[in-house]
């Protein structure tokens, strides 16, 4: 029997998305019902992922039951904090903004001395997103609220995610979409009215965790990334079959599939993920059947 596989690069398919949207609606919806569970609070970031997470959890739960939080630092840009306050608003929902700068700033003179001044890395960046990870679940523990996880399948299958920070959460409500269908879900949902700033959508996509930083800095282009992965993971292609039939170079398929390969011990401590694909043994053992 053939496979509908959701299509990567196509354009906007209204039947394939509203099939998406009610799933990842449903997945929510059971999850929090079979665990009587009420609220969820979201870390927003002023990225895209973060965005969707926040509109799904709004339809499936009310807005009423939705908490968010933006927690920057140094490096946050004046255009995500207006991007944030941007889809808060058309969500009409509360917004806390917190800044955790002081208490990165006071990591690094408590760590100073025993890292022997080296460089600024991806210790540093990490150090961010783990105290956004802390601070949040702080806020599940003291009101009740249910962290989601805001992490895609691109990311959660390369690895590009901080153990205990953004990888913080009960449950993955995207974690089975590739970035590339994050956007085009995002514009889906906005086919009506903009509910998921233009700008948003639109800009480069970046973790904000070093001045100049952009996720092609550590990944290919999500649209050559998901289509790599795609027929890796849903099609089961070797890199050769792949690099031949995407007429990719051999490298960066190599590097993409050996990135999948490394990861596999972060992938094992992920939430579980609401599953929309039809192959996803990838995270083996972490899916929430859902439909």
């Amino acid at each position: 029997m053939k496979k509908n596989h959701f299509k990567i690069g196509d354009n906007i398919n209204i039947s394939a998305h509203q099939k998406i949207y009610e799933a990842l609606i449903l997945g929510i919806k059971n999850f929090f019902a079979k665990l009587n569970f009420k609220k969820a609070i979201i870390g927003l970031s002023g990225g895209i992922d973060s965005a969707l997470v926040a509109v799904l959890a709004c339809d499936a739960l009310g807005k009423e039951n939705v908490k968010v939080v933006y927690l920057p630092t140094e490096f946050s840009s004046e255009e995500s904090f207006k991007d944030v306050k941007k889809i808060a608003e058309n969500l009409n929902i509360n917004l806390d903004i917190i800044n955790i700068d002081s208490v990165f700033k006071n990591i690094l003179a408590l760590t100073k001395p025993y890292f022997q001044n080296k460089p600024f890395d991806t210790t540093e960046e990490n150090i961010q997103s783990r105290i956004r990870g802390l601070v949040l679940m702080a806020f599940s523990n003291k009101f009740g609220y249910i962290l989601l996880n805001t992490s895609n399948k691109s990311e959660l299958v390369t690895g590009y995610g901080t153990l205990y920070g953004d990888m913080c959460g009960a449950l993955s409500v995207i974690g089975d979409l590739y970035k590339t269908q994050v956007y085009s879900l995002s514009e889906f949902i906005n086919k009506e009215k903009e509910i998921i700033p233009r700008n948003i959508i639109t800009k480069e996509p970046t973790a904000e965790l070093k001045f100049g930083q952009k996720d092609s800095d550590s990944l290919p282009k999500y649209e050559i990334l998901d289509n790599i992965l795609l027929h890796y993971l849903e099609y089961n292609n070797s890199d050769k079959e792949i690099s031949e039939k995407l007429n990719y170079d051999i490298s960066l398929v190599s590097k993409v599939i050996s990135m999948i390969n490394k990861n596999e011990f972060k992938r094992f401590q992920a939430p579980p993920v609401l599953r929309i694909s039809y192959n996803f043994s990838i995270l083996a053992g972490k899916l929430l059947l859902i439909g």
